[in-house]
C-alpha cells in the first residue's frame, strides 16, 4: 500500500509500506477515506515542529471505515464510518492519573511521534475509533477533530457567558474555536488579517473583529471591553509575537490560552503576567472529546458542513502542501482524499 512520509523537512514522498494486520492490541483494520491537513502538519513539513520526528508518516485527522475486526472487538463491526483518536497515552504516569492524558508523561501522537494516518490503511485498537454521524461525509467528518481541539481549548480556558473571549486568528482552528466558543453565550472579538475572514467570522457568531493590519489589536479590544481587556484570550495564530500581543490585551484575571509549538523566542515579561494576575495556560490536543463534539453534531447545536474548502488525492499531496504555502485567501480547511 502507500503512504505519504516527510522523510526530513521540506522532503514528502509517496513510499509503499506492507499493509498492516489486526492484532490484540491494535484489533481494528481501517481503510482510509479522508484525512486532513493540519498546521502541525505543515509545521512537520517545514521542520518546524518541535515535537516531530523523522522520517515520519504524517496525518493526525483519520476518517475511515472498518477493513476487518479481532476477536476481542465488541462495539464495531466490518463496514462501520469511524474517526481515529490521535492520543496514545500510558495511563499510569502523574497526568493520566489526574486525568489529562492528553499530556502524558509518555505521550505518543499519531502522525508526530507514530506513524499517522496519511496512508491507506491503519490498524489501531477499538477505543480509539468513534462511529461518525451519518449526517457528515467522510470530508466534512474529518472537521470533527480540530473541533475537539477547540473544545480543549475552551474547557482549558473555563468559558463561560459572563467572559469576553479575544480570539486571534481565524483560520481553520479559529473558525473551529468560535463554534464552540459561541455555545458558551460569551462575547467573542475575532482578530486577523484578512477582511473576507473577519465577515465571515461575523457571520458565524462573532461580536466584533479586528483587523491587525489596520488597528492595534490591544487598544482595540481594550475599547471593545470599556477599557477593562477581554477576560479570556485565545491564541490561534500561533505566531512568534500573538502570545505577547495577548498578554498585553488580557484584563486583570483573565486567562490566556497558547496552543502554539514554535520554538521561537518572543518577548514576554513577568509585569505582564504578574502585575494583572493572568493565568497562562496551554491547551494541547484533546483530552477524549471525540464524544462530546459528535453529541454536539446529534444534538444540532454544531454544524461542520462547509467547513472544507479544498481536497486534493493523497497522490497530490505536494501540490496541496504547495497549495497551502502561496498563503491563498480562498484556504480554510484541506482534507486529502484516499478514494
Amino acid at each position: 500500500m502507500k503512504a505519504i512520509q516527510i522523510e526530513k523537512p521540506e522532503v514528502l514522498k509517496i513510499i509503499d509500506i506492507e499493509k498492516p494486520e489486526i492484532s490484540e492490541e491494535n484489533n481494528v483494520l481501517i481503510k482510509v477515506t479522508a484525512s486532513g491537513i493540519c498546521g502541525s502538519d505543515v509545521g512537520i513539513y517545514h521542520g518546524r515542529n518541535a515535537a516531530a520526528t523523522y522520517p515520519r508518516i504524517i496525518g493526525h485527522e483519520i476518517v475511515g471505515r472498518v477493513e476487518d475486526v479481532g476477536n476481542n472487538v465488541s462495539k464495531l463491526k466490518v463496514g462501520d464510518r469511524v474517526i481515529i483518536d490521535q492520543v496514545v497515552n500510558c495511563g499510569e504516569c502523574y497526568a493520566c492519573k489526574k486525568g489529562r492524558g492528553n499530556v502524558c508523561g509518555n505521550l505518543y501522537v499519531r502522525g508526530v511521534h507514530i506513524d499517522g494516518g496519511y496512508r491507506e490503511y491503519i490498524a489501531v485498537p477499538e477505543d480509539a475509533c468513534y462511529l461518525l454521524p451519518d449526517s457528515l461525509s467522510d470530508v466534512e467528518a474529518v472537521m470533527i477533530e480540530p473541533t475537539t481541539i477547540a473544545i480543549q481549548s475552551c474547557s482549558r480556558a473555563e468559558l463561560s457567558g459572563e467572559d469576553t473571549l479575544l480570539l486571534l486568528g481565524y483560520g481553520a482552528l479559529g473558525s473551529s474555536i468560535l463554534k464552540i466558543a459561541r455555545l458558551s453565550g460569551a462575547k467573542i472579538i475575532v482578530a486577523d488579517i484578512v477582511d473576507e475572514k473577519l465577515k465571515e467570522a461575523l457571520n458565524n457568531g462573532a461580536d466584533y473583529t479586528i483587523n491587525i493590519l489596520k488597528e492595534d489589536v490591544v487598544a482595540k479590544a481594550k475599547e471593545l471591553t470599556g477599557g477593562y481587556g477581554p477576560t479570556v484570550s485565545i491564541d490561534a495564530a500561533c505566531t512568534k509575537d500573538s502570545l505577547s500581543i495577548l498578554l498585553k490585551a488580557t484584563g486583570n484575571a483573565g486567562r490566556v490560552i497558547t496552543m502554539g509549538f514554535s520554538v521561537d523566542p518572543t518577548e514576554v515579561t513577568q509585569f505582564m503576567i504578574t502585575s494583572k494576575e493572568l493565568d497562562v495556560r496551554g491547551s494541547r490536543l484533546q483530552n477524549k472529546k471525540f464524544g462530546e463534539a459528535i453529541q454536539l453534531i446529534q444534538e444540532g447545536k454544531l454544524n461542520l458542513k462547509g467547513t472544507v474548502s479544498h481536497t486534493f488525492s493523497y497522490l497530490d499531496a505536494q501540490k496541496a502542501f504547495d497549495f497551502i504555502d502561496s498563503k491563498d485567501p480562498s484556504i480554510r480547511k484541506i482534507v486529502l482524499t484516499f478514494e
